[in-house]
C-alpha cells in the first residue's frame, strides 16, 4: 500500500517504482549547498537510505545558500545536521551520517552497498578520486556543479569516465569560489541531479550519459551538449 506522504508522487512514480526507490541506496559526498539539497530531495521521494558524507562544519558563509545550515548550528557537523533534519522529515528514510571527508584511502569504503553515488563537490582532484571509486564499485554516478548564474550535471556510469574530459588536469579547478554561488541556484541544479538519480535507479528516461546539462540562469539557456 503506498504511503499517504507519496500520493502526490504517485502519477510520476507509480506505486510500485516508489517501493523501489525505497529499497535503493544513495551515498551523497557533500552535504553543503548542493548535498543539502540533494539529500533533502531524496529523503523526501523515499530513498530507503541515504549515505551522507561530509567532514566539514557549518560556517557563517554558508548560511547564504546551503539549507541545512542555520544560524544555531554554525560550528556542527553538516553530516550530521542532514540525518537529523531527515529524522524530522521523513522517518521511514535513514541518513546514515559520516563525517569524513573523501579520500584515496576512505573513497571505496563510502561506496560500499551503495546503488548509486551522487557528486555534490566542489573541486576536481575530489572529482576524480570518486569517479574511480565509483568505476571500481561499478556504479553510477551523478555529477553537479555550481558557479554563479551557471551550472552543470551529467551521469557517469562505470567506464564512461565523463568527469576526466569535463575537467581535464590542464584546466584549472575552483569556478565554484571564483563566481560565487547564490541561493537560487543549488536548489535548481540539485533537483536535476536527483531526477538524474530517479531515472537511473528506475531505468526511466534518457539519463545524461556521454553528455551534460548546461545551464546559464543568466540568458534562460539550456543546452545539452555531447562529451
Amino acid at each position: 500500500m503506498l504511503q499517504e506522504r507519496y500520493i502526490r508522487n504517485a502519477a510520476a512514480i507509480s506505486p510500485e517504482e516508489c517501493g523501489r526507490l525505497h529499497d535503493s541506496a544513495v551515498a551523497v559526498i557533500g552535504c553543503g549547498g548542493l548535498g543539502g539539497y540533494v539529500i533533502e530531495i531524496l529523503g523526501r521521494l523515499g530513498i530507503g537510505h541515504i549515505r551522507a558524507v561530509d567532514g566539514d562544519c557549518f560556517e557563517p558563509s554558508n548560511l547564504n545558500r546551503q539549507l541545512l545550515a542555520t544560524e544555531e548550528n554554525l560550528g556542527s557537523l553538516k553530516a550530521q545536521a542532514a540525518a537529523d533534519r531527515m529524522s524530522r522529515v521523513n522517518h521511514l528514510v535513514t541518513v546514515e551520517a559520516v563525517p569524513q571527508m573523501l579520500n584515496q584511502d576512505n573513497a571505496a569504503s563510502l561506496l560500499q552497498d551503495m546503488d548509486l553515488v551522487i557528486d555534490a563537490l566542489d573541486c576536481r582532484e575530489s572529482r576524480m578520486i570518486l569517479q574511480e571509486a565509483a568505476k571500481a564499485s561499478s556504479i553510477p554516478l551523478v555529477h553537479g556543479a555550481v558557479a554563479g548564474w551557471y551550472g552543470r550535471i551529467t551521469t557517469v556510469f562505470p567506464g564512461d569516465d565523463t568527469l576526466s574530459r569535463l575537467y581535464p588536469a590542464a584546466k584549472k579547478s575552483g569556478a565554484e569560489k571564483v563566481l560565487g554561488t547564490p541561493s537560487f541556484a543549488p536548489p535548481l541544479i540539485a533537483s536535476l541531479q536527483v531526477s538524474e538519480a530517479v531515472k537511473v535507479l528506475l531505468h526511466k528516461g534518457e539519463p545524461l550519459c556521454n553528455q551534460y546539462l548546461y545551464i546559464d540562469l543568466l540568458s534562460n539557456m539550456f543546452h545539452i551538449a555531447r562529451i
